[in-house]
């Protein structure tokens, strides 16, 4: 997102872009700010220190350059980001001056507007060496998340409160607040300010990247399964679930479901797996659902793989974790999209698989549903009703004429609302209305 929409900004709205980004170095190359924003005015920030300390998110980051590993907005256990309620207020303050160091030599005070990704402590450090700067603050959902399980006592310990004070506090003082579609209502009762506070803003797709491809289905599925597979087990690493080609018979028949998306109770997982068996059982066709994601050792609750040998499911198949310049090949060796997510903010899947010509189903909330026009463009479900997902799912597997249908919509759909342009073009909008209507020649930005 930062990536395009920076390029948008810059190269067709006339502003001037300085990314603040965080990056790490190690011999995989993922993660390296350098390398992902090449060609764009960076300054990185180093996380590869604090991830070598014993706590990567309370380290003290005192070598310019550098700071402490961002804080989670999940509890995970065993990872390396802490959840920011596990941190106290000594740890608070050793990111609050890494960042305020970080932005001072990004030139943050000088910028005619400063736009921030989630509520961070980047927020207090910009009220510190920036004060007269207006913010606007790009929420993802993930604090929301965060702050509705404080408020539902489901994430506790004794700096919780003092952590739900402060990002409702960064949030009130931002000029403008910018949500998903669909998310403004949540938005606006989690951190109680009111309507016009918030801008909704979607995400984008890079249409040359993210369109309709031919390709050779079961050469895809024998490259990312067997020669190739980067499917992980709870104890291993990528590769450790792989296939024989034998499951490659399975790709020339019946059509292919995909999912997208990591491992964690958000998405559901067993409820997916409960209702494509279920439509399965409807359906002669022998459909394939395989699973892209997980980050590997990432997962909440059962792995994948052990509740798809509980259920012994044959046409259950873990591609494992793919960067997003993959997906358009892997879309378009499948059928359709499933996301089953109960909360998801808005759903940058769903509009990349349109963009590709390939149908989706979803849960009929938050983002999906401003996404997807039910019956037009796709399928959606009620978010509480597995038999509504069943439902979906066995009509959309038992007529391809109809998913052929819904996909040449949906593609048109996502080339008319979603491109990474007209996005961009929006921000712009936004940022220039922050900053006082700031000429486009000499506005600039300050985007982490």
């Amino acid at each position: 997102m930062t990536r395009a929409l920076t390029r948008g900004l810059a190269a067709d709205e006339g502003v001037e872009v300085t990314l603040l980004a965080g990056s790490r170095h190690d011999q995989s190359g993922h993660g390296d700010a350098r390398r992902f924003y090449t060609g764009l005015d960076l300054h990185e920030v180093d996380f590869t220190p604090s991830l070598a300390a014993a706590d990567p998110t309370a380290h003290r980051a005192t070598v310019p350059g550098t700071a402490p590993l961002q804080p989670s907005y999940e509890d995970r256990p065993n990872a390396s980001d802490r959840v920011f309620t596990r941190l106290d207020a000594a740890a608070f303050e050793e990111h609050v001056s890494a960042w305020s160091r970080e932005l001072v030599d990004a030139g943050a005070a000088t910028a005619d507007v400063l736009h921030l990704h989630h509520l961070t402590p980047l927020h207090e450090a910009a009220a510190r060496v920036a004060p007269d700067v207006p913010v606007v603050t790009h929420l993802h959902g993930t604090e929301l998340l965060l702050l509705e399980a404080i408020e539902a006592g489901e994430l506790g310990g004794p700096h919780a409160q003092a952590w739900r004070e402060r990002l409702c506090r960064w949030a009130h003082t931002s000029a403008c607040l910018i949500v998903a579609p669909g998310n403004r209502a949540r938005a606006m009762r989690v951190l109680d300010l009111g309507r016009d506070r918030f801008a909704e803003l979607p995400n984008g797709f890079d249409p040359v990247t993210f369109r309709p491809l031919r390709v050779n289905r079961e050469a895809v599925w024998r490259r990312v399964l067997v020669d190739e597979p980067r499917g992980w087990l709870p104890d291993a690493g990528p590769g450790s679930i792989a296939y024989d080609a034998d499951v490659l018979e399975r790709f020339r028949h019946g059509p292919v479901v995909l999912f997208v998306g990591r491992f964690t109770s958000v998405k559901r997982l067993p409820l997916l797996l409960d209702c494509f068996a279920a439509a399965q059982a409807r359906t002669p066709l022998g459909a394939t659902l395989v699973l892209v994601g997980g980050h590997p050792g990432e997962w909440e609750g059962e792995h994948p793989a052990d509740a798809v040998a509980r259920l012994g499911r044959d046409d259950v198949l873990l591609a494992g974790w793919h960067e997003q310049d993959e997906l358009p090949e892997l879309l378009a060796a499948a059928d359709l999209l499933v996301l089953p997510s109960a909360r998801e903010s808005f759903g940058q899947v769903i509009v990349e698989a349109m963009a590709c010509g390939v149908a989706p189903v979803a849960a009929a909330s938050l983002g999906p549903a401003r996404i997807i026009e039910d019956g037009r463009t796709g399928w959606l479900f009620d978010v509480d009703d597995a038999d509504a997902l069943t439902h979906a799912l066995t009509e959309a597997l038992s007529d391809a004429g109809e998913r052929q249908r819904r996909a040449a919509a949906g593609e048109r759909s996502a080339l008319e609302r979603f491109t990474w342009p007209a996005v961009a073009a929006q921000l712009a909008d936004l940022l220039r209305a922050a900053a006082g209507d700031v000429p486009r020649q000499t506005q600039s930005t300050r985007d982490r």
